[in-house]
């Protein structure tokens, strides 16, 4: 198996490279070996799909840090290869809440987390989106550096700035955020190639977006050109994850019998990523087994 570190200048390397990837959307161990498996270059674990696979609940800021990281943690133990880039949302709480954030993320073995300036938790009131300050956002970031022990490790400073107070801030915090020592910069919101332009403009950062299907920005030839090194494209696996599960329930509440079931697995691949190969040969090697 390769180190953790060794995945993580893997990540570091997508950021030095000159394409742009989309990475794999992943939330429990299988999920991500099979993204290992197909070849993605990065998992990408969301704070949102952290919410439905933990509570099942939506994306309201209300899991929990410790939450948060064990589960980070039962991913990035499941793979050899992939790097796993986390959405760790606001750092859960100040600068100094950031910190333990990082020292969280960085002991459960992800290669990369991203920390954003968005106001979280919502706060009482109209619930439209809010920032933090510069300084504040910019303070964050520093006390993050500040806690990472292993300098291979990313931290991202991300924002939805282009969405929320426009171009003209979305060029200021993006020279702030370069200056800041963070690793690369993270945008979401994003929709038209004038606001990528903008932004990729000022940045001398490796960039990383989320949001990009269904808009005019979604080419990767596109993307690589303007700085961007990966591009998300939403988390669809864990709903069709939670589909799959109802179709085949409903079947079964319904009569069906299970041989009859459709859309199991096949091709020996459910013995892949749990690594039954391995269990049997360390059964035969280590328990006397056969």
């Amino acid at each position: 198996m390769n180190s953790v570190t060794d995945r993580r200048m893997r990540f570091r390397n997508v950021l030095a490279g000159p394409v742009c990837v989309h990475p794999g959307s992943v939330f429990d161990p299988m999920s991500a070996r099979i993204a290992e498996e197909l070849g993605f270059e990065v998992g990408m674990y969301a704070g949102s799909t952290a919410s439905l696979t933990v509570l099942g609940a939506p994306d309201l800021i209300v899991l929990t840090l410790s939450e948060f990281a064990e589960q980070a943690r039962r991913i990035c133990r499941a793979v050899k290869t992939l790097p796993v880039l986390v959405d760790a949302d606001h750092g859960y709480g100040n600068a100094l809440n950031a910190m333990r954030t990082c020292e969280e993320m960085e002991n459960s073995g992800v290669a990369a987390m991203t920390l954003e300036d968005t106001v979280l938790p919502r706060p009482h009131g109209d619930g439209k989106v809010t920032l933090i300050s510069i300084e504040e956002g910019m303070g964050k970031v520093r006390a993050a550096l500040a806690a990472r022990d292993d300098p291979s490790f990313c931290i991202v400073a991300r924002s939805g700035v282009v969405s929320v107070n426009g171009i003209e801030d979305a060029v200021a915090r993006t020279k702030a955020y370069t200056t800041s020592g963070a690793d690369a910069l993270f945008y979401t919101g994003i929709k038209t190639r004038a606001e990528l332009d903008a932004v990729s403009a000022v940045a001398t950062l490796p960039i990383i977006v989320g949001g990009v299907e269904g808009t005019e920005i979604n080419d990767k030839a596109y993307l690589a050109a303007r700085g961007v090194r990966v591009a998300l494209q939403g988390h669809q696996p864990i709903m069709a994850a939670q589909q799959a599960v109802y179709a085949t329930l409903k079947a079964l509440r319904d009569g069906t019998q299970p041989k009859d079931l459709p859309g199991l697995p096949t091709g020996g691949l459910m013995g892949r990523i749990t690594r039954e190969g391995d269990y049997q040969r360390w059964t035969k090697d280590y328990l006397g087994g056969k």
